[in-house]
């Protein structure tokens, strides 16, 4: 069952979590103080995709013997796919870390009359 652009509803829902967690996190962000919650937002979306990633599809019983097989032949690309995915996200994660929040505030040179 495909839905919207040939895709699949959990897909759809991914692509909606993600945008959503974007869009939460780049107002976290330019909010000023609250930028640290930013992290967290990142951190529990990743963590929601993968429960919907790890979530059963087909019920408890097995399929009858005479069904039809069907076999994913892109799984691993899809591996491979989510694990670039996930070092992007961790190089993206550490460049904030050091050049954002660990920026350092210089002080404010005194005037000397």
């Amino acid at each position: 069952m495909a839905g919207a652009l040939g895709v699949g509803p959990g897909v759809l829902a991914l692509l909606v979590l993600w945008a959503m967690a974007l869009l939460l996190v780049l107002a976290l962000v330019r909010a000023g103080r609250a930028r640290v919650a930013a992290v967290p937002v990142a951190l529990g979306a990743a963590a929601l995709t993968a429960v919907l990633l790890l979530f059963p599809r087909e019920g408890e019983s097995p399929a009858p013997a005479g069904a039809e097989e069907i076999v994913d032949t892109f799984l691993i690309g899809r591996f491979i796919l989510l694990a670039v995915m996930s070092l992007v996200f961790l190089g993206c994660l550490f460049l904030f870390l050091i050049y954002h929040l660990m920026e350092p505030v210089y002080a404010k040179p005194l005037h000397s009359t």
